[in-house]
C-alpha cells in the first residue's frame, strides 16, 4: 500500500481522483491510500487545511508519527517562499519521499501579480518526481518554461455523482448567469456586465441573474469592496436583471443555483483552469468564458477575448448568443464514473512509478 500525504486532502479535486466508495475493494484503492489533513497552527473555520503543515520541513523533521511514501501537491503553497519549499523538496530527497505535483494554476487567481506564484513553481516543478497538469496547453507551458513533460489528466466530476442525476428544473426562459463571488483577484464581472446585459437584450427569452457575496459589503471582511460592489448594485435598475447578494454558496446551494441559470459567464481576467467550469458541465449548464488560460483546453466553451488589459465587448455579446443557440447537456454520472475510475488508475500508476525509483 502506497501512502499518500496530499496536500490538501480534504478538497473535492483531490476526493474525485480517487475511486468511488462502491469501488473500495478495487486493485486500484488497494494500491494508495491518503492520510488526512494534519491540523494547521490556527484554525479559523472548520475543515481548514491551510496553511498545510506538511509543507514545513522543519515539521516534518519533528513528525514520527506522520509516515508517507509520496507527498502530492496540489494548492496551498502560496504560503511558504521559494527557499522554504526549497528545503521541503531537499527533506524529501533526504528521506526516500517521492514529490508529485499537480500544476492546477500557471498563473494564481488571487493575485493579479503572478511572480511569486511562478517562482514557487520554479522549486516545486524542478523538484517533482512527476508532473500532472489539466489540459495539454498546460503541459505545452510547462515544457516551455521548464523543460518538464508534465503527463495531462482530465479534471474530474465536481459534482457527486448521485446528484448529477436531479433533474433540472422546468424553464420557460434563458437565464444568463453572472456570479462575482467575492470579486476575486482574477474576477471582472463589472466590466462585463453592460456587454452581457446587451446580449439578453438581443435574445427573445433571455434575462440575466447577477450574483454577489456578502463579504463584499461587509467592512470587516477581507474581500470588501464597496466601490465595486455599490457598482454591481445598480444593475438592480434594470428590468431585466435580478441582482443577489447572499452569504456564500455551500455545496447544496451552488448546485441549485447552477441548475437554476442556463449560462455561466466566467469573466476572468487571467487564470488557467477552472472547477466552476466542471460544475456546470455535470449539471448541464454552458460556460462563456474568457480566452485567457486554458479553459478552452479544458472542456468545450464558448470564449471571447479577455486579458488582464483587453476585453472584446462584441465577442462576449456572440459567445452569449452562441450559447444561446447550443444549448449544454449534463454529462452522464455513469461518464463520469468510468472517467474516474481512469484518473485514479493514472494516479496508481504514477504514485507506484515514483515510489520504485525512491528504492
Amino acid at each position: 500500500m502506497i501512502r499518500v500525504a496530499s496536500v490538501p486532502f480534504s478538497h473535492a479535486y483531490v476526493q474525485h481522483i480517487q475511486p468511488a466508495f462502491d469501488e473500495s475493494a478495487s486493485s486500484t484503492h488497494e494500491t494508495y491510500s491518503f492520510l488526512p489533513d494534519p491540523v494547521p497552527v490556527r484554525v479559523d473555520i472548520p475543515g481548514q487545511w491551510w496553511p498545510p503543515r506538511l509543507l514545513d520541513a522543519e515539521w516534518l523533521a519533528e513528525q514520527t508519527d506522520v509516515q508517507f511514501d509520496v507527498l502530492h501537491v496540489h494548492f496551498g503553497f502560496e504560503s511558504f517562499d521559494p527557499d522554504q519549499l526549497a528545503r521541503t523538496v531537499d527533506h524529501l530527497r533526504k528521506h526516500r519521499q517521492a514529490l508529485v505535483l499537480t500544476v492546477h494554476d500557471l498563473h494564481n487567481p488571487h493575485v493579479e501579480d503572478n511572480s511569486d506564484h511562478l517562482r514557487q513553481l520554479d522549486v516545486l516543478v524542478r523538484g517533482a518526481d512527476a508532473v500532472i497538469t489539466l489540459t495539454e496547453g498546460a503541459a505545452a507551458w510547462i515544457h516551455d518554461r521548464w523543460g518538464v513533460r508534465a503527463a495531462v489528466v482530465e479534471h474530474p466530476h465536481v459534482v457527486p455523482l448521485e446528484r448529477m442525476d436531479h433533474p433540472r428544473p422546468p424553464s420557460d426562459s434563458f437565464v444568463i448567469g453572472v456570479h462575482a463571488k467575492n470579486l476575486r483577484a482574477n474576477l471582472d464581472p463589472l466590466t462585463v456586465m453592460d456587454a452581457v446585459v446587451e446580449a439578453a437584450r438581443s435574445l427573445p427569452d433571455a434575462s440575466v441573474r447577477l450574483d454577489i457575496d456578502q463579504d463584499v459589503f461587509e467592512c470587516t471582511s477581507h474581500w470588501y469592496n464597496s466601490t465595486v460592489g455599490a457598482k454591481l448594485l445598480d444593475y438592480n435598475t434594470f428590468p431585466d436583471v435580478d441582482v443577489r447578494v447572499h452569504r456564500r454558496y455551500g455545496d447544496d446551494a451552488l448546485w441549485d443555483y447552477l441548475s437554476a441559470i442556463d449560462v455561466s459567464v466566467l469573466p476572468y481576467r487571467f487564470g488557467t483552469h477552472s472547477g466552476w467550469l466542471e460544475a456546470c458541465r455535470d449539471l448541464g449548464t454552458s460556460v462563456v468564458v474568457s480566452d485567457c488560460g486554458f479553459y478552452a483546453d479544458q472542456a468545450p466553451v464558448h470564449s471571447f477575448p479577455m486579458g488582464i488589459d483587453s476585453f472584446d465587448a462584441a465577442g462576449l455579446v456572440a459567445a452569449v448568443q452562441a450559447a444561446h443557440d447550443d444549448r449544454t447537456p449534463a454529462l452522464d454520472p455513469n461518464v463520469r464514473a468510468k472517467q474516474r475510475r481512469t484518473i485514479a488508475e493514472t494516479h496508481a500508476a504514477i504514485y507506484s512509478a515514483v515510489t520504485k525509483e525512491m528504492r
